[in-house]
């Protein structure tokens, strides 16, 4: 078996394969893997040249806690034949991506985990988290009046894709866990609504003065229930707007909200607390530290103070120990002999590390060993973000 880099000329060879994989028939439309850089692709091939795995890696920017824009790589379409699984065909091509990134100097990946039990294996671990929520419209009186200085106009997906792309720029940029979305995928209507052509309605936002800054994507579904892919919205009053907007429409029954972060305060918001359902956490985004001090000393911090960790990284053959002592919100990491305070798989250095995952919890759960009293609730004070990391972009 031998791993090579993709070329365009690879791209129908690449989706059959993947396609394959998991059992199914690639897309009628181009435009669900229109934006693949095929340049960052692998395909695992046979002695004789049979195409047997894949694996690729978007080009992307993540917000890190304090508003730290970074480069970084998302994982996408890994996928190995029946019919070769088992063999380390996965395990081969993992590895030979890491490296990849590394050369490339990143010390950050990301992914979207199909399955949860596979990519601990290779240093990630769940770092953001989304839900459901869906609420009964009968029900949906809202507590508190709310005096909104702008306005909302209703468009269709196709009268406003520049407007969109410019309104989620100015979003992520602000919210730690957020990937960009790059001006391709918008071009070619890559992935899921509302950047696919997908028909939908945008209810989109206006501050007073006439500036776009929020919209939520929706549709109905039969029998009356409308679903909102997505709300995008730059601060709280605005997505409260877009929220009370839905909530309004005639001839429904329910909204589903698709994707919420664990905080949203819609169900407090309301005069009946049980109008809305809140479905259970899911995991979404998935991190991977490559380069530990480059990546501690990175994001933002809002507490002072000093912690040793000893970090295992069995993927990768390593392990290291490093004192991360931050003052004034600055960062430094530096290989150390010190006792550690933390041990911990590199998998869960990732799932802190954007301020999703409770340090303590994870003590607690027995994955990190604490060394003395005080460092997981140091840990805890440490890593917290300042808003809690949320991630809506599908790749």
């Amino acid at each position: 078996m031998k791993i090579r880099s993709t070329t365009e000329e690879d791209r129908a060879v690449f989706v059959d394969t993947m396609f394959t994989a998991f059992a199914r028939f690639p897309d009628t439309s181009a435009e669900t893997w229109s934006a693949l850089e095929m340049d960052r692709g692998l395909l695992a091939e046979t002695a004789d040249g049979r195409p047997v795995g894949t694996a690729a890696a978007y080009s992307f920017e993540l917000t890190l806690p304090g508003e730290v824009i970074i480069p970084v790589s998302g994982v996408t379409a890994v996928g190995v034949l029946p019919s070769h699984r088992r063999r380390g065909v996965l395990s081969a091509m993992m590895r030979h991506q890491l490296a990849e990134f590394r050369e490339r100097g990143e010390f950050l990946s990301v992914l979207l985990a199909s399955e949860a039990l596979i990519y601990r294996r290779f240093g990630y671990g769940p770092a953001t988290y989304t839900r459901h929520m869906t609420v009964r419209r009968h029900q949906a009186a809202f507590a508190v009046p709310h005096a909104d200085g702008g306005s909302i106009e209703v468009l269709r997906r196709t009268e406003c894709g520049e407007m969109l792309e410019e309104i989620y720029d100015r979003y992520r940029r602000a919210r730690p866990g957020a990937l960009s979305r790059p001006a391709r995928w918008w071009s070619a209507g890559a992935g899921q609504p509302p950047i696919s052509r997908a028909s939908r309605y945008i209810a989109v936002h206006r501050d007073a003065d006439g500036v776009p800054d929020g919209y939520a994507s929706y549709f109905l579904t039969e029998p009356s229930t409308l679903t909102v892919d997505e709300t995008i919205a730059v601060d709280d009053d605005v997505s409260t707007a877009l929220a009370r907007f839905v909530l309004g429409h005639d001839l429904i029954t329910e909204v589903v909200f698709k994707h919420c972060p664990p905080d949203h305060p819609l169900l407090w918001q309301l005069e009946d607390f049980r109008a809305g359902e809140a479905g259970s956490d899911m995991d979404w985004l998935w991190v991977r530290l490559l380069d530990l001090p480059r990546a501690l000393t990175a994001r933002g911090w809002s507490t002072d103070g000093e912690l040793v960790f000893d970090v295992d990284d069995p993927a990768l053959g390593e392990h290291g120990r490093y004192l991360l002592a931050i003052r004034g919100g600055e960062a430094d990491c530096v290989p150390t002999d010190a006792e550690p305070d933390l041990s911990l798989d590199v998998s869960d250095l990732g799932s802190i590390y954007l301020g999703g995952t409770v340090p303590s919890t994870l003590v607690r759960a027995g994955r990190i060993k604490a060394h003395r009293a005080d460092a997981a609730a140091l840990a805890d004070a440490l890593f917290r973000a300042e808003r809690p990391p949320h991630c809506l972009h599908w790749f």
